[in-house]
């Protein structure tokens, strides 16, 4: 009857904090997608012939997402030279023209992370929003990606 909606509702339990790195997919493509370095914030957002093939976000919210993974105490990712991504940096031609140059690299923690050793919110507060939902450090739901398992906070 919906032969749409499981694909569509693990896309979306895929991006809860995963069991072992802490990240959600998303999260987990643009890491990879900076590994090699140098790349700028546009390489990594979804869209038409990009290697982001992720489209669970929109556009701010990917922008959303880079900004957690390199405006916190702990960064995965270095090298993004403005913002936060907001209505008001896009407005501002000189703020977006830097946003667009920054060249993107990866933190020794947003390594450890990609290779599964580190969990990105032992290192990090979460105040995020998932569908609806408020996820803290006290109130962190995960998804188990390898059995397909939502694990509740401990």
């Amino acid at each position: 009857m919906l032969p749409q909606f499981e694909p569509c509702a693990v896309d979306l339990l895929e991006e809860l904090p995963n069991v072992t790195t802490g990240l959600g997919a998303t999260e987990t493509r643009i890491l990879e997608l900076i590994a090699p370095g140098g790349v700028l914030p546009f390489d990594v957002f979804p869209g038409h012939q990009k290697p982001n093939e992720r489209r669970v976000f929109d556009y701010w919210e990917v922008g959303a997402l880079l900004d957690g993974l390199a405006r916190c105490p702990v960064p995965a990712v270095s090298g993004l030279d403005e913002g936060p991504f907001s209505l008001d940096m896009h407005d501002d031609v000189l703020r977006h023209a830097r946003y667009k140059q920054s060249r993107l690299s990866l933190t020794d923690l947003g390594k450890a992370v990609l290779a599964g050793k580190e969990d990105f919110y032992r290192h990090n507060p979460v105040p995020r929003w998932w569908g609806g939902t408020l996820l803290t450090s006290e109130r962190l739901w995960r998804w188990d990606r390898e059995i397909r398992l939502l694990i509740a906070p401990d």
